[in-house]
């Protein structure tokens, strides 16, 4: 039986390091292999032209490279691009780029599929399949990058980890990840660019609070009820909103980041001046701020998008008491690409 070799992008820059010492080579091999993978993205030993015949060969049989690739792209209306990349056969995530003046959003996906049934979202009618690997979601950025660069002649200024799945349920892949997006050996964006975003699981912000991330942190919060919040986010029987509210001032004491409560409203359920105070209680406990998203249809789900007078309301409430809010259009929804929408294509 044949032995499968090992991705080469899994190996860390110093397992790396070992192999060549290991087989006689200078430690400094290393860093050039490196860079081609991560900072080139080569696919193919045989393309590091840096490289002796030899040392290219000693690569080809001991490792592979294993990269995504982009199936589809759809464009909206509004200049929002979806990209449906192919992970294994028959399975696709989906990433965004969102082009508004000189901003360059990108969003990206962190696993195929998702666990946690959030009602109103259509990846959480998905069943969880996997974990993308630190690569995999280190290749959408790059290769929406590719395409930014190409349409755009700008680099992507912003990474947000809103695509499909929870990042926190792959803390370790999204960590290596952003390592390699920040590198020098990478991308070499700044980590103050990335935002990670969470439906709350209060054991994992814990986590990365003690390990000082320079990125930033959002919550899915969506409603600042228990009640409410259960009955559409199903990670609240488990993760409550005092939980929640704790692990969320233990980041910030370590961090002294703000992190950024994301709020879809929902018309008749979450957009009251009840609701809207319940949120004021919850954000006023440590520095914060308030996205406020406009919901997106989504097939099969009888949620609707909260009335202008009911948003115009909210949003005032919420000013007038001091909280820092920002409302968000919906971008891409045309194409299956606002917030909440992505897996249409899955499910298609």
């Amino acid at each position: 039986m044949q032995n499968i070799k090992i991705d080469i992008r899994d190996l860390t820059r110093e397992e790396l390091t070992q192999f060549f010492v290991e087989n006689k080579k200078p430690k400094f091999r290393a860093i050039q292999v490196y860079e081609w993978l991560w900072k080139y993205r080569v696919l193919d030993f045989s393309k590091m032209t840096n490289l002796s015949k030899h040392d290219r060969s000693l690569l080809e049989n001991n490792f592979q490279i294993n990269g995504i690739q982009v199936l589809k792209q759809s464009f909206s209306k509004d200049g929002t691009v979806k990209f449906l990349f192919e992970i294994d056969k028959n399975r696709v995530v989906e990433g965004v780029l969102i082009p508004q003046l000189n901003r360059y959003t990108v969003c990206i996906s962190s696993q195929v599929g998702c666990s946690l049934a959030c009602t109103f979202c259509a990846t959480g009618k998905l069943k969880l399949y996997r974990n993308l690997t630190a690569a995999e979601i280190y290749d959408q950025v790059f290769l929406i990058n590719k395409f930014c660069l190409t349409e755009f002649q700008s680099k992507i200024t912003n990474i947000v980890y809103m695509g499909m799945g929870e990042p926190l349920l792959n803390i370790k892949n999204v960590l290596l990840s952003i390592s390699h997006i920040t590198s020098k050996s990478g991308l070499y964006m700044s980590s103050k660019r990335i935002t990670v975003s969470t439906a709350g699981i209060s054991k994992m912000i814990r986590k990365i609070a003690d390990l000082n991330p320079k990125f930033n942190l959002a919550i899915s919060l969506h409603s600042a009820n228990n009640i409410k919040r259960t009955a559409i986010m199903e990670i609240n029987k488990s993760n409550d909103l005092e939980s929640l509210s704790s692990a969320l001032q233990y980041f910030f004491q370590k961090t002294k980041i703000k992190p950024t409560y994301e709020y879809v409203l929902l018309k008749g359920f979450n957009d009251t001046a009840q609701d809207a105070h319940d949120l004021i209680s919850f954000c006023k406990k440590i520095p914060s701020k308030v996205n406020l998203i406009e919901y997106n249809k989504v097939d099969d789900i009888s949620y609707e998008k909260s009335t202008t007078k009911a948003t115009t309301l909210f949003i005032s409430i919420l000013e007038k008491n001091k909280i820092l809010v920002k409302f968000r259009k919906s971008r891409g929804e045309d194409i299956g690409a606002a917030c909440g929408q992505l897996a249409t294509e899955l499910n298609k």
